[in-house]
């Protein structure tokens, strides 16, 4: 079996390719963490990945994480939440998720707040941003964010803000991809400038299986990498 065929090789291959992404940005390999997304995929992919020596894994649903939570209870790993969270699953989250990157709405936050003081425990956020102009894509608008921010330090401190999240274009034009990364790092370079007490902009998540090498080269500190790790995804088809 070649290496592209197994979870080792492809990782690896992931790993070689943020190395020369880095190389080409003049920046530190160390400067950009992976984030592997384990959406949809079970537990034997799971273990293997653990094999690999992962133990933080990126998902989409309350639900799948519930799930993994309880079927590797004790193993040591986070789960982090990066799909749009509904309100109405706040509670799930704030009780099994280490981290959540989908921050976009103070409803939202106000949600998880009041879980987590029942809960007794805080949560790291990301504040996710939209950066493109499709439809379906979710996020706060950038000039939204700043408010937001101090809104966030002043009112509800179970939620740590450590940067911010975003989701480019679904384009072949390496431009407009790169367009949606840049607008996130000058927008966390222009608030960082305001210096909100209490708020952390370190952390720059973008970039997916498609493009992650050109968020990396326009700062991205967190790549989210499913499928070219775990392999192709085999959704159930729709009744």
């Amino acid at each position: 079996m070649t290496a592209e065929h197994t979870m080792a090789g492809r990782l690896a291959q992931i790993q070689q390719r943020i190395h020369e992404a880095c190389e080409r940005a003049g920046r530190a390999p160390g400067s950009v963490t992976l984030l592997p997304v384990s959406k949809t995929f079970g537990g034997d992919a799971i273990r293997e990945a653990m094999a690999l020596g992962l133990t933080r894994f990126g998902e989409n649903k309350t639900q799948e994480i519930r799930q993994k939570a309880a079927a590797f209870e004790g193993d040591g790993l986070q789960w982090v939440l990066i799909g749009h969270l509904q309100t109405n699953k706040a509670k799930d989250a704030a009780r099994d998720a280490a981290e959540v990157q989908s921050l976009d709405r103070l409803e939202l936050a106000d949600a998880l707040h009041r879980r987590l003081q029942n809960e007794g425990r805080t949560l790291d956020v990301l504040v996710q941003v939209k950066t493109s102009s499709e439809p379906s894509k979710f996020g706060m608008e950038p000039e939204e964010v700043g408010p937001f921010l101090r809104r966030i330090a002043s009112e509800y401190p179970t939620l740590r803000v450590q940067g911010l999240m975003t989701l480019a274009v679904n384009s072949p034009d390496a431009d407009e991809v790169r367009a949606c990364f840049r607008a996130l790092r000058e927008l966390r370079d222009g608030l960082v400038q305001e210096n909100i007490p209490g708020v952390a902009l370190d952390r720059l998540s973008m970039g997916m299986s498609g493009d992650f090498e050109l968020a990396i080269e326009e700062g991205s500190t967190e790549v989210r990498i499913g499928s070219a790790i775990f392999g192709a995804r085999h959704y159930p088809d729709p009744q």
